[in-house]
């Protein structure tokens, strides 16, 4: 900090000029000048200048926010490590102490809802929004399959959107060596363009853990509903536990849990087809729903598209509050407090680890996977090439089939779709810098 100040009126006294002042300060606060107040009159002013401090904003300053013309495409992680943690480490570090310390004192830990097994008032009309969206998702997506072409590789999870597979090298399977990286394409169905991803659904998530030799006493739902139903989503055919008290615990242990309740009998349905949990599942969604009319396309593509994005902005609400757990090595994903005990991760350094799952807080993208695919053009145009894999753009395939089929895209998607590189040929590739 430098201290100046402008001249003023006023008899310096000698002590100043016998006993010279010491710089040897630290920092940018050597260079302060000591100057007896009694001696200075009214009139002399000191004025501070800081070289070391940020300027200070506006409070009611607002960052404009610039839209990116391109972004990079979405990273492909490791198999062979972990994936990283959406918190970072020192804060889970620094949490488990608060904790310890806790319990080594015997406080109780205190928790809000739904951390306690409540429910949150205010999130019950979104879950019920999310699973109503769900169902239109799962029906728009069937009968706009009937006419946008999908396919999918045999080997791996390449899924790409047009009337023939693409010419890119890049496919991952066991014996893409023998192919040179080259795909098998096959027909697509709708589990290649919304990916399931599975949870096992419990009556009460506070409960007993899974274990490895009762794994199949419980149901695999999808996540996503499982997440609605632990919201406050009631379905007859899976129920869940509603409590009135709250859950206590001491660091880990748990306290008090109102005891163990038995879960109720579900109900008899006679075919999954005819029940109405056919809706909420993509299991025979393609056979359930014949194609629509070529005027009802693109008011179906739309609709579609706006579901899709009401499910995203509703589980990214759902999970501020409520845990979901997913493997830092797989992909098995668990709604609730704590993950289960089910030995079936066979992936990175699996031994080590007797099967067991690495748990870790999820993401939104591991409940409901984008799957990106490369951006096509045309439906019918020439197929993609891996010497021009650079100009080409990715987006979710479900965002790409109902563009195809007259959906507006959101703007969100139009920065890594790449819409403003125009593709050269193959041969002005290799003049491009």
């Amino acid at each position: 900090m430098l201290l100046v100040s402008p001249p003023c009126r006023g008899v310096y006294p000698q002590s100043i000029a016998s006993n010279p002042i010491d710089f040897s300060a630290r920092g940018s606060y050597a260079l302060a000048f000591q100057i007896p107040r009694p001696i200075l009159k009214k009139e002399c002013s000191m004025r501070f200048v800081c070289f070391n401090q940020k300027p200070k904003q506006h409070p009611n300053f607002k960052k404009r926010h610039v839209s990116t013309q391109n972004v990079d495409l979405p990273p492909v992680l490791p198999k062979n490590k972990k994936k990283p943690y959406p918190i970072p480490f020192k804060q889970i570090q620094e949490a488990a102490k608060k904790d310890k310390k806790l319990a080594q004192m015997g406080i109780e830990k205190h928790l809000d809802p739904p951390k306690n097994g409540l429910l949150v008032p205010t999130l019950v009309p979104v879950a019920y929004e999310v699973i109503d969206n769900w169902k239109l998702l799962i029906k728009g997506l069937a009968q706009l399959l009937h006419i946008v072409p999908v396919f999918a590789c045999s080997e791996c999870a390449a899924v790409h959107v047009a009337s023939a597979g693409h010419n890119i090298r890049d496919c991952s399977g066991p014996t893409s060596s023998q192919r040179r990286g080259s795909h098998l394409w096959v027909k697509g169905t709708i589990n290649d363009v919304l990916v399931p991803v599975e949870s096992y659904h419990m009556y009460d998530p506070f409960g007993r853990r899974i274990k490895h030799e009762s794994r199949f006493d419980y149901e695999r739902i999808p996540a996503v509903v499982e997440l609605c139903v632990q919201a406050g989503v009631e379905i007859p055919e899976y129920p869940s536990r509603r409590r009135t008290q709250p859950v206590r615990m001491i660091g880990k242990r748990v306290i008090d849990r109102g005891g163990y309740v038995k879960e109720p009998d579900k109900p008899c349905s006679s075919t999954l087809s005819s029940s109405p949990l056919a809706d909420l599942d993509t299991l025979g969604a393609c056979e359930r729903y014949p194609p629509p009319t070529p005027e009802k396309v693109p008011k179906i593509a739309q609709e579609t598209m706006n579901a899709y994005e009401k499910v995203r902005w509703g589980v990214t609400k759902l999970m501020r509050e409520y845990t979901v757990k997913a493997c830092g090595y797989c992909s098995e994903v668990h709604v609730g407090p704590w993950g289960h005990s089910v030995k079936l991760c066979g992936e990175f350094k699996h031994q080590w680890r007797d099967g067991k799952h690495g748990w870790q807080d999820a993401l939104v993208e591991e409940v409901l996977p984008p799957n990106y695919v490369w951006h096509v053009r045309d439906l019918k145009g020439t197929p993609l090439t891996g010497n021009l894999k650079r100009f080409y753009g990715k987006a979710p395939a479900l965002v790409e089939v109902c563009m195809h089929s007259g959906a507006r895209v959101p703007q969100c998607y139009k920065a890594m779709m790449r819409l403003d590189i125009i593709v050269p040929d193959s041969q002005e590739a290799d003049m491009v810098a």
